[in-house]
């Protein structure tokens, strides 16, 4: 045989086998490319996952829950607590007409009882309360009604003492087809006004 022949065939298995591996590996690079496939419908389904959440913001479209009383409003029966743990209430509400020598003269008013509590540790200065009062969905002012014979004498004139209470009776004047009211009251010069409002009867 000549020389030349077993180089040939060798360089001919040669080409075989590379041409083997080269197939091989383009067969894997084809696998992998097969498998790979599917990564895009992950990455979707983590998309489609991110907009369900995206939509959790909707939750901030649904009713708020009820304003606490930071606005300083409250209900006629609440009991508001101050950073001082001064206490103010209001209780006992009825309506009646101011007597002969009450101030507003003949005039129907509401009648109600202020109650302070002091929950401090020092002596708190009542003399310093204020009550406002409003009636009706426009906020008419209404005047304090003072009348010596029902006891609504204005504010009290002594300071109230750590752990007391001390109820004063107030009165507004509230003309008798109304019945929406709003009553300021202020414990002392340096708190804010506590806000009651709602109906009477």
């Amino acid at each position: 045989m000549p020389p030349g022949k077993p180089r040939t065939a060798v360089v001919a298995v040669a080409a075989a086998a590379v041409a083997a591996v080269v197939s091989a590996v383009v067969t894997a690079g084809v696998a992998t490319g097969t498998e790979a496939e599917p990564a895009p419908t992950v990455t979707v389904t983590k998309t489609a996952a991110a907009v369900d959440d995206g939509a959790t913001p909707a939750d901030d479209e649904s009713p708020p829950a009820p304003e606490d009383s930071d606005d300083g409003v409250y209900a006629l029966d609440d009991t508001v607590v101050y950073e001082t743990d001064a206490e103010v209430s209001l209780s006992g509400f009825e309506r009646s007409v101011t007597g002969e020598y009450g101030e507003p003269g003949n005039t129907s008013y509401l009648r109600f009882t202020v109650k302070l509590h002091n929950g401090g540790s020092t002596t708190f200065d009542s003399t310093q309360l204020t009550v406002n009062c409003s009636y009706g969905q426009d906020g008419r002012s209404s005047e304090s009604v003072f009348d010596s014979d029902a006891g609504l004498e204005g504010g009290p004139e002594t300071k109230l003492l750590a752990g007391r209470s001390l109820n004063v009776p107030w009165g507004c004047a509230l003309p008798k087809n109304q019945k929406l009211v709003q009553i300021e009251v202020t414990p002392d010069f340096e708190s804010d006004a506590a806000i009651f409002t709602g109906t009477v009867g």
